[in-house]
C-alpha cells in the first residue's frame, strides 16, 4: 500500500491510499476554497451521563447532489470536486461539515458552566472513506484485493487518529441507503475520533467486567464460543463462518436483520489482526453484504444498512486487547418488502427495542439466499 498526503484548498487532509507503490498524487486542488469555520460543541446529559454533541454548522451540508455534482467523485471533465485526482483507488480526507473538529487539538482540556449545565469543546476529527471512485457501485460491488486497501486504510486512520491529543476513542462506520439517511449516494463510510468513550461501549464495558467478575472469563470469547457451539442445532444462528472469523445472529438481536462478526482470536483493535485475518476478512465480509442485498430482491433498492466497527478505546497501544473484543456489526432498519423498522416510542423512549423478527429466522433466511 502507497499512501499520499496532501491539502486541500481549505487546509483539510487528504489522503489517497493506493494499491501500487508507483502511483502519482501531485494534482492540486483547484477550488477557490474559502478556510472552512465550523462551531462544535459537546453539551453533558447529567441525567444518562453522556456528552451530546451539538454541531450546528451541519445543517448548510450538501444533501442529495444529482451523480454529476457529486462531490465525491473524482475532478474530471472540467468539474471540481473535493478529489483533485481524475481517479483513485481508496482516499479519505477531513469532513467539510465535521460534527467534531481539530480546531482546538493540542489545548488543555476546559469544561465550562455548573451542573445541570456543563460545556466543553467539540475537539476531535471526522473523515470521510470513498471506498472506490465508482459512483454507481457499492462495497458489495468492491473485489477482494479492494476490501483489503479499504481495510488498510481503516487500520492506518485507526493508528493515526488515535495518537491524536484528546481522542479517546476511533470509530469506522459506513451508512448506506436513503433510508439510513445519507446524504451522498457515492460508496462511502466515515471515520469519527471522539474526545470520550461513547456510551455504547461504556456499557459493553461494564457488561464484560461484570461477567469476568461472575464466571472469571470474557464475555465476548463466551458469546462467540455458545453461537459457535450452536452451529447445526435448532438454535443455530450462524450466518457464515471461515478459519478465522464467524458471522452470527446475536440471540437479542435489537434489528430485524442484524450480524455480528467476529474473529476467533480476541483483539482489541484492526491494528492488531494478522495477516491471515485480513486476508479471510476481505472475502467473508463480501459474502456477507451480498447476502443482505439478496433479502429483499425485487424492490428496486439495495438493502440500506449499518455496518460499524467496534474497537477498544485508546489508551493500551496498538492492539489493544483489554476486555472489549474487535468485531463488526452490520444492521438494516428494512424489516420486510416495503416496510421499515422505525424507531418509536418504545425504542426511542425507553431504549427498549422490540424486534418483529426472530434471530434464527433472520439466521436460517440469511443462510438461504446466496451471496
Amino acid at each position: 500500500m502507497k499512501k499520499t498526503s496532501t491539502r486541500l484548498a481549505d487546509g483539510r487532509e487528504l489522503i489517497y491510499y493506493d494499491s501500487r507503490d508507483d502511483a502519482v498524487r501531485d494534482v492540486p486542488d483547484r477550488r477557490p476554497l474559502g478556510s472552512t469555520e465550523t462551531a462544535s460543541e459537546l453539551r453533558y446529559d447529567p441525567l444518562l451521563d453522556e456528552w451530546v454533541v451539538v454541531a450546528s454548522h451541519r445543517q448548510g451540508r450538501i444533501y442529495h447532489p444529482p451523480a454529476d455534482e457529486c462531490p465525491l467523485c473524482p475532478s474530471r471533465d472540467g468539474r471540481l470536486s473535493e478529489v483533485p485526482a481524475a481517479d483513485y483507488e481508496v482516499v479519505v480526507f477531513e469532513n467539510r461539515f465535521p460534527s467534531l473538529t481539530t480546531a482546538g487539538a493540542g489545548l488543555p482540556e476546559t469544561v465550562s458552566g455548573a451542573l445541570p449545565h456543563l460545556a466543553r469543546a467539540g475537539n476531535g476529527r471526522c473523515e470521510v472513506v470513498c471506498f472506490t471512485s465508482d459512483h454507481d457501485a457499492s462495497f458489495a460491488d468492491l473485489t477482494p484485493a479492494q476490501v483489503g486497501l479499504v481495510l488498510d486504510a481503516w487500520t492506518d486512520r485507526t493508528a493515526e487518529l488515535s495518537a491524536l491529543p484528546g481522542i479517546e476513542q476511533v470509530f469506522c462506520f459506513e451508512n448506506r441507503g436513503a433510508e439510513i439517511g445519507v446524504t451522498l449516494g457515492h460508496p462511502h463510510g466515515q471515520i469519527y475520533a471522539y474526545p470520550f468513550v461513547t456510551p455504547r461501549t461504556e456499557r459493553m464495558l461494564a457488561a464484560a467486567a461484570a461477567h469476568r467478575r461472575r464466571t472469571g472469563r470474557n464475555l465476548f470469547d463466551d458469546l462467540l464460543a455458545a453461537e459457535r457451539a450452536a452451529a447445526g442445532t435448532p438454535d443455530d444462528r450462524v450466518v457464515v463462518a471461515g478459519e478465522h472469523w464467524t458471522a452470527f445472529v446475536p440471540y437479542a438481536a435489537h434489528w430485524p436483520y442484524e450480524v455480528h462478526l467476529y474473529p476467533h482470536r480476541r483483539v482489541g483493535d484492526l491494528l492488531a489482526l494478522n495477516d491471515a485475518e485480513r486476508a479471510e476478512f476481505c472475502t467473508l465480509y463480501l459474502d456477507l453484504l451480498r447476502r443482505f442485498d439478496r433479502l429483499f430482491e425485487g424492490t428496486g433498492n439495495r438493502t440500506p444498512y449499518i455496518a460499524a466497527w467496534h474497537q477498544s478505546p485508546v489508551g493500551s497501544g496498538p492492539g489493544n486487547c483489554g476486555e472489549l473484543a474487535l468485531h463488526l456489526e452490520l444492521f438494516t432498519i428494512r424489516r420486510t418488502v416495503g416496510k421499515l423498522k422505525f424507531l418509536a416510542g418504545s425504542e426511542s423512549g425507553m431504549d427498549v427495542f422490540i424486534n418483529d423478527v426472530s434471530p434464527e429466522t433472520a439466521a436460517q433466511r440469511l443462510r438461504e439466499v446466496s451471496p
